[in-house]
């Protein structure tokens, strides 16, 4: 074979340079590359040959499956590049509570690669959640598992607490009028224009393990409503700053299209909808995409702190912010209030009673 393609080569270089006819160059050099492509297939693995001798690279980025959410994990930033969930009516049902669970590392990822507490301790970032805790009052271990600080990023405070959790209550509350509702949520390190026009990326790290800061995050639901006379399926994109965003801000302000949201993350999303079947819809035309107003949330928050508080004083201090913020009680608020001072009471009745 050696023998052969030398000839070839000899052959091809005398007739090219010796300027015989262009149709006898052509047909020698096909024979030459049909040579050199058989003998490459011959050698070639599913490996990658001598290149792959030793492996390829690992990302980290393989799908991890846990109990109610699926996510890809970026090695280099020490947060997930993105985070699949499934929401339904039952799966916001149970007795689950998050009082039972703790952020901690994740043990299907490498230590090198993973985020610590330590990280975010003083940092000036809150551990926000991509798959929300909320999302899995069925089960315990779906709870725990969403603290897995491999579903984490660093996130403003405030945005996490306000307008983004005001987000997730949405999602949630369109199970009340959607059978099934798949969410996709992640980080973006977007491009900003500098001063002399030119855009520019970058982020901050927090932490001895540099845990990358997003400059915004991403969640988009796909919603499946059954039933007659055909099959709908709606979808919302959202791209969010990560940084505080007031209650004069809809959500609206932030939708911005699939294609868009696949240009800016690299990703292409839901890849086996048949969108010639069933076409998508705008979520935001076919439902309100209507987040809480102020005392709406402010209702939900006092309600929260009732329904947890561990003492009078926890208790009596949810009620007085409240009033402090000139919001009256609705009457299951007032219900849940009588019922926790009711147990506090005679909890201290008994302690009493042990006492004596």
């Amino acid at each position: 074979m050696k023998l052969q393609l030398k000839s070839l080569r000899f052959l091809g270089g005398f007739m090219c340079g010796a300027a015989v006819s262009t149709a006898s160059c052509v047909a020698v050099m096909d024979i030459y590359k049909e040579d050199r492509v058989h003998k490459r297939e011959e050698n070639e693995e599913p490996s990658g040959g001598i290149v792959g001798q030793y492996g390829f690279p690992l990302t980290g980025a393989d799908i991890r499956y846990y109990a109610n959410h699926t996510l890809s994990y970026d090695q280099a930033r020490r947060t997930p590049r993105w985070v699949a969930e499934h929401l339904s009516n039952q799966k916001l049902l149970g007795n689950a509570e998050r009082k039972h669970c703790k952020f901690r590392p994740d043990p299907n990822v490498p230590v090198l690669f993973t985020a610590h507490n330590e990280d975010y301790l003083g940092s000036g970032w809150s551990r926000g959640h991509m798959a929300p805790a909320g999302d899995n009052k069925f089960s315990e271990q779906a709870m725990a598992e969403t603290f897995y600080l491999s579903n984490i990023v660093p996130q403003n405070y405030e945005n996490n607490a306000g307008f983004w959790n005001r987000l997730e209550m949405y999602c949630r509350d369109l199970t009340k009028r959607f059978e099934d509702v798949w969410i996709i949520t992640g980080p973006l390190v977007l491009p900003e224009v500098g001063a002399d026009g030119k855009k520019t990326v970058s982020y901050k790290v927090i932490g001895k393990d540099d845990v990358a800061v997003p400059t915004h995050l991403f969640k988009l639901v796909l919603a499946q409503r059954k039933g007659s006379p055909s099959e709908t399926l709606a979808v919302g994109a959202f791209v969010v700053p990560n940084r505080p965003i007031g209650f004069d801000h809809p959500l609206t302000e932030f939708q911005v299209s699939l294609v868009d949201l696949e240009r800016m993350s690299g990703l292409t999303f839901f890849p086996k909808v048949d969108r010639t079947r069933v076409p998508l819809q705008n979520l935001c035309n076919l439902d309100s995409c209507k987040l809480l107003s102020s005392k709406e949330f402010n209702l939900y928050i006092a309600t929260r702190k009732v329904g947890s508080a561990p003492n009078p004083h926890k208790l009596d201090k949810a009620m007085s912010e409240l009033k402090e913020a000139g919001i009256a009680p609705d009457s299951y608020l007032l219900n849940l209030y009588a019922k926790k001072k009711k147990e506090f009471e005679s909890r201290e009745v008994k302690d009493n009673s042990r006492g004596n």
